[in-house]
């Protein structure tokens, strides 16, 4: 298995071959796929495709929720930014394919990120409640100063302006989010990275001890409460009196500055 980031000591030879790649942003699915009641798109890491969210998929399997949804990305071009575009280009088609409903998101590594640019920056919280990040480095990681000066790793060093930018306020942002993070990820350095603390996010971080950057979003006590997130937003939805969910219609007001409820 490739590593997520290609960021480690001795992975800077495999990211460089991996520049010679092209993976157009494409979604995909493993296999038959229930179609619940609320739609979850996966976002994979930088290197790793879309294996650790099949894997993971498979660990999510019998919930009411659903469909899932693997969303791919162009690895090295150009940017987090980009990238995040082109996600929310995918959750307004996976929308209009299931008309009333909200979404989540779930990102693994990078695909964290992603997501979280998306829905704090690109008014993607209109269409996504829920977004659940798996080892991602939120705060940037020392990881990546040792890294080739491509412009999407230099967006992961701490301090980069993708970071500065997700550090603005984000007033009305009604998204709530959970980040898994690990004391033992060999990737996001230090720890605490992978932890969103942000004054106007609706956060929870759960710190995952004693588990690594690759083990963590198949390592079955994560996976068990994911599902029990969905589950619990599955229901929530149905309770709201929307036998499909809701999502909230667009307006010409940006969400960054109203208030959306947690």
């Amino acid at each position: 298995m490739r590593l997520p980031l290609d960021l480690a000591a001795g992975g800077v030879g495999q990211l460089s071959d991996y520049f010679g790649r092209t993976l157009p942003w494409r979604t995909g699915r493993d296999g038959p796929t229930a179609e619940g009641d609320l739609p979850v798109l996966l976002v994979h890491g930088l290197a790793d495709r879309e294996s650790v969210c099949a894997a993971l998929r498979r660990g999510l399997g019998g919930l009411s929720a659903g469909p899932f949804i693997t969303v791919s990305y162009h690895a090295f071009s150009p940017d987090i930014r980009a990238a995040a575009r082109a996600l929310g280009e995918q959750v307004e088609l996976a929308s209009a394919r299931s008309p009333g409903r909200a979404l989540v998101l779930i990102g693994y590594s990078l695909g964290g990120l992603i997501a979280r640019y998306y829905v704090q920056r690109l008014e993607g919280d209109t269409y996504v409640p829920l977004v659940i990040t798996l080892a991602t480095p939120h705060g940037g990681t020392a990881t990546a100063l040792l890294t080739p000066p491509h412009p999407l790793l230099r967006q992961l060093r701490p301090g980069s302006g993708l970071l500065t930018e997700l550090a603005e306020p984000a007033t009305g942002c009604g998204t709530r989010f959970v980040a898994f993070y690990s004391d033992l990820d060999e990737l996001v350095i230090p720890a605490a990275r992978g932890r969103i603390d942000h004054p106007d996010l609706t956060a929870c971080n759960v710190l995952v001890p004693g588990v690594g950057h690759l083990t963590l979003p198949v390592h079955q006590p994560v996976i068990d409460q994911v599902r029990a997130l969905l589950t619990a937003a599955q229901q929530a939805t149905s309770a709201a009196g929307l036998p499909h969910g809701h999502t909230p219609s667009r307006t010409g007001q940006s969400p960054r500055h109203r208030r959306g409820s947690p």
